[in-house]
Formats: C-alpha cells, sequence, structure tokens
C-alpha cells in the first residue's frame, strides 16, 4: 500500500516541481483557497492556538495571522515540491544569508556547530547554507513511517550537499564525527513538544509553561559543541533570509538548560515579530494543563508583618 500511494503521487510532484515559481503561486492560492476555505484544515487548532498566544488581540487581529499564515504554509509546502526541480542558483537567489561571519569564525577554530532553529518561516530551505561553510552539513530529521515518501525527503534535502540523520541515530553519529575529527554542522529543529515522561525541561513559552526538547543542549554539553540560533526571515513571496546569533561559544561553561532557554527567547522573538510564519497547525501547549509540581514556579507569598 506505501508504494502504491507513492506510486500515484511522485509523478504529480514532479509534474509541479518543473512548473515556474509563477505557476506554483497560483497553485498555492488555489491550495490555500480550498484548504482554509473548504476543508477547514486543522483550523480549530491554530484558532486556539492564537486565542491562547495572543490573547490581548482582538478577534480581527487574531483573524488576520490567521489566513496569512495558511497563505504561508501553503506557500512553503509548495516550494518544498518545487525543490525536487529547483537549481542551486535559484535557491542561493530565494535563500539569502547575512553574517556568515558568525559561522566562518566557528569554523577558524576549528569548531563544529549544533544549529538550533524553529518550525518557521521556510525551514525546508536551509539547505542553502551548505554552499556556505566549509564545514560537512548534517540535517536532523525525524523519520517519516512511508519508506518511499521517506526516501523522496531525503533525497530531496540531501540535494545540495547536506547529510540526513534520524534523531534516532544523532548521538552516535555526531559522537563519532567528534572522535575522528570530522568538522561538521548539525542542523536540527528544536521548538516542537517532546513526549512529556522523557521531558527533562518545563519553562514558558510565549507565556505557557510548556515540556521543551533538551537533546540539542545535551550534544553541546556533551561534545563541547557552540549552539548558535539561525533567525529566518519572510522578506517577499518565496524570498528569505537566515541570520545567525551565538547562543554559546562554551557551552560547558553555561548553566543547566541556559542554551534551550537562549533558544527559545530567539523563536519568541520571530513569533512576536512576524506570528504568521510559524507552524501553528501543531499542538506545541497541548501538556500545558501536566505540569509536574517539581517545575511548577512558586509564587511570591506576602505575609502581614
Amino acid at each position: 500500500m506505501q508504494f502504491f500511494v507513492y506510486l500515484i503521487a511522485y509523478p504529480l510532484l514532479w509534474l509541479v516541481s518543473r512548473l515556474p515559481f509563477k505557476a506554483i503561486y497560483i497553485i498555492s492560492d488555489g491550495v490555500y483557497f480550498l484548504l482554509y476555505h473548504i476543508v477547514g484544515y486543522r483550523k480549530k487548532v491554530v484558532r486556539q492556538n492564537l486565542e491562547l498566544i495572543f490573547p490581548e488581540k482582538s478577534d480581527e487581529e487574531r483573524l488576520q495571522i490567521e489566513k496569512r499564515f495558511y497563505a504561508h504554509m501553503c506557500d512553503m509546502f509548495l516550494e518544498m515540491i518545487k525543490t525536487m526541480g529547483i537549481s542551486n542558483k535559484q535557491l542561493q537567489r530565494r535563500f539569502v544569508f547575512t553574517n556568515l561571519d558568525v559561522l566562518h569564525q566557528l569554523e577558524a577554530k576549528n569548531k563544529s556547530v549544533m544549529l538550533m532553529f524553529p518550525h518557521y518561516g521556510s525551514w525546508e530551505w536551509v539547505i542553502a547554507l551548505d554552499a556556505h561553510i566549509a564545514s560537512k552539513g548534517y540535517g536532523i530529521y525525524q523519520k517519516i513511517g512511508n519508506k518511499y515518501f521517506d526516501k523522496l525527503v531525503r533525497d530531496i534535502r540531501q540535494k545540495f550537499g547536506t547529510t540526513l540523520i534520524t534523531t534516532k541515530d544523532t548521538k552516535d553519529i555526531v559522537s563519532n564525527n567528534k572522535k575522528n575529527g570530522q568538522l561538521s554542522m548539525y542542523g536540527i529543529l528544536s521548538d516542537q513538544s517532546p513526549m512529556v515522561h522523557k521531558a527533562l525541561l518545563w519553562t514558558p513559552f510565549l507565556g505557557i509553561t510548556v515540556p521543551v526538547h533538551t537533546g540539542a543542549e545535551f550534544l553541546c554539553k556533551k561534545l563541547d559543541l557552540p549552539a548558535v540560533y539561525l533567525k529566518v526571515s519572510k522578506l517577499s513571496r518565496g524570498h528569505y533570509q537566515g541570520s545567525f546569533e551565538l547562543l554559546s561559544d562554551n557551552p560547558k561553561e553555561e548553566a543547566e538548560f541556559e542554551i534551550t532557554k537562549a533558544f527559545l527567547r530567539n523563536v519568541e522573538s520571530s513569533i512576536r515579530e512576524a506570528p504568521e510564519y510559524y507552524f501553528w497547525t501543531h499542538k506545541r501547549w497541548k501538556h500545558r494543563d501536566k505540569v509536574p509540581q517539581a517545575f511548577k514556579p512558586i509564587k511570591n507569598v506576602q505575609t502581614n508583618p
């Protein structure tokens, strides 16, 4: 059945990937109308998330964010498909980077890097970075259940030199690279919700206490990897810009979870700056009512003298 679904879908995906961008965005507009106005895909989840995070905004303001988010999500989905047929020259024009010296200075010190970023803007086109670094680029990803689509996603994301590694294999590969002196850069999406029973940290994210992934920080501390935040901005339709902020050059000396919290502060800043580019269909705050007692903040209690 997996192969049958793939066999039907692949020719259509291949055809779309060969279309010019003008046609890609015409299709995206059609998909937006269908997904938002007809199907209403996860609209309830998106509205609940926006109401939870932006209670100070009016219903009309949140509605505008909602509509712009769905339009952006459809664009990004079609852009992901387009990656199958995009040239490196086109990709470099559409995803540009500023202050690359942040990475180059670390490479000059022969340091591998943990590049942390959220589901914001266009994480699919971050593969454009591979053309600008001396390190070997790795993308950490969650394996897809359908093995044929998993291979397709790997082929697309590895098209320009990035090597994909699953979350399960990450620790061993990063450790072996460190042992063998392989200068590497690891890209990891670190903003989504971990399994509650495995969460080592609960902390406020956009004002709501939630469980947080700490695997990236664990590897940074264990293997002395500098942590860098990648901020992605959408300049216009189909055009993005990435900029870098050093979270820690000496992770072993950082307080526990400080790298993770610094990452989240940067993510919050991006979201508040342009909330329509965050991935609101995820139930990021679904565990907010399950905060273990050990992680609940202690309220200040005033007593009469």
